[in-house]
């Protein structure tokens, strides 16, 4: 399995349990089997509301001995809620509390938006606080606090453009050290990946196989299916792999970690097994010429131009 590898010398799985929209018992089977499978990288956030069963699953399974707390890279997120002066250790205490750990090993800025304390979705502009109201900076500055007293042994962000990662190195102390964001062959975000590259921060790729379970309401109209992608089911044809562990691999490739969600144990160890996929010089050209800048999650559910959100991305 590759590994990234943090300034001081911590190392994550390149591939890791995804668990956005996984709940109650399959979440928890979910993530006991792929622990028995071999991952050692399970991601969460607070918005995901499984907190607290992942964290019985993990209880459970450091319980028995053969796989310690020290060996698994677990990751959660600030929600937008959180991000006022005197939110963010709060917020990342009851995250620990719900996963029983005593440390997170990656705790990320969710988005570069901040909501009214309380509001999970925001529903009109007053739910907003604006970036003047509160200053990504604010946000950060505590998150820097979480990493200097244990809480967290490493903090980043998510869903933040170059733009927006500029600003904040300029002004923080404590530089991000992930940037997790929407990737796959579809939306290659170059770019994105050599600023973060040239400023060593690593990356984490979400939705690496399209994210088709979102519900009808996150969709656009006639979206397209990255299993279905020819190029990538005749390069996973040549190598003998599944579509999914191309889609997977290439991230690795690129020295990107991905997470992968599922809750099947057979697409979960298909999914882990990605590792072994080698693609060669000619697959890597391939699947660059399928770039689009498609998004399946565009942002723009919280896009706000009364309080200054107008363009999540910067694109």
């Amino acid at each position: 399995m590759k590994t990234l590898t943090f300034n001081n010398g911590d190392k994550m799985h390149a591939i890791g349990l995804g668990t956005w929209k996984a709940t109650g018992s399959d979440v928890k089977n979910a993530v006991k089997e792929a622990l028995y499978a071999g991952y050692r990288h399970i991601d969460t956030a607070a918005v995901y509301g499984n907190e607290e069963v992942i964290g019985e699953a993990l209880a459970e399974v450091f319980a028995e001995g053969n796989i310690l707390r020290e060996d698994v890279f677990i990751t959660s997120k600030l929600w937008n809620d959180a991000h006022q002066e005197g939110q963010v250790i709060p917020a990342v205490e009851d995250s620990l509390k719900k996963l029983k750990l005593d440390y997170l090993d990656l705790y990320l800025v969710h988005w570069p938006v901040a909501f009214r304390p309380g509001v999970g979705f925001p529903e009109k502009p007053s739910d907003y606080l604006s970036p003047e109201e509160v200053p990504v900076i604010e946000t950060w500055k505590q998150m820097e606090a979480a990493k200097k007293n244990g809480h967290a042994k490493h903090i980043g962000v998510s869903n933040f453009s170059k733009e927006k990662l500029k600003d904040l190195i300029s002004k923080a102390e404590i530089k991000p050290e992930m940037n997790q964001v929407e990737m796959h062959p579809y939306l290659q975000q170059d770019d994105l990946v050599d600023f973060c590259k040239s400023e060593s921060i690593l990356m984490t790729a979400y939705s690496p196989l399209g994210s088709g379970d979102r519900s009808a309401a996150m969709k656009g109209e006639d979206e397209p299916n990255l299993m279905e992608i020819d190029e990538i089911k005749e390069i996973a044809r040549k190598k003998g792999a599944s579509t999914a562990q191309v889609l997977i691999n290439w991230h690795n490739q690129r020295g990107i970690a991905t997470i992968p969600k599922s809750a099947s144990k057979e697409h979960i160890k298909d999914n882990f097994q990605a590792a072994s996929v080698q693609l060669d010089k000619d697959d890597l050209k391939t699947i660059k010429s399928l770039n689009k800048n498609y998004r399946f999650i565009t942002g723009k559910f919280f896009e706000c131009p009364e309080k200054g959100y107008e363009n999540i991305y910067n694109d």
